[in-house]
């Protein structure tokens, strides 16, 4: 599985942005998709999440009501989601990863993007 993200880049408080992930290789039966953020010295958080076979959508409360994530399609060997970010705060400021996670038979596996900054300033 690969996963490849695009998007991001530099927005003023109260802009949007928006990232693309796309992971070639995968299947229908993905366990979830979605968006980590990090800022150096933190941990990675969960931004935002997709529940495979579902239309269930889980996010931090940072972001509820500011950001959206949507599933553009699951045809084939390719999985793609958006996440639109609306009303940035400079706390955005991080960089942003993808994360696809399945099942190797009864492991669960994670694959990651290599990150995309976003960068909130006046």
């Amino acid at each position: 599985v690969q996963v490849v993200e695009s998007g991001g880049g530099l927005a003023r408080p109260g802009g949007s942005l928006r990232l693309s992930c796309a992971a070639s290789g995968s299947s229908n039966s993905f366990a979830s998709m979605g968006w980590y953020r990090q800022v150096p010295g933190k941990e990675r958080e969960l931004v935002a999440n997709t529940i495979s076979t579902t239309s269930y959508a889980n996010y931090a409360d940072s972001v509820k009501d500011r950001f959206t994530i949507s599933t553009i399609s699951r045809d084939g060997a390719t999985s793609m989601v958006n996440l639109q970010m609306n009303s940035l705060k400079v706390d955005d400021t991080a960089v942003y990863y993808c994360n696809y996670r399945t099942y190797i038979g009864t492991t669960l596996m994670d694959y990651w993007g290599q990150g995309t900054q976003v960068t909130v300033t006046v």
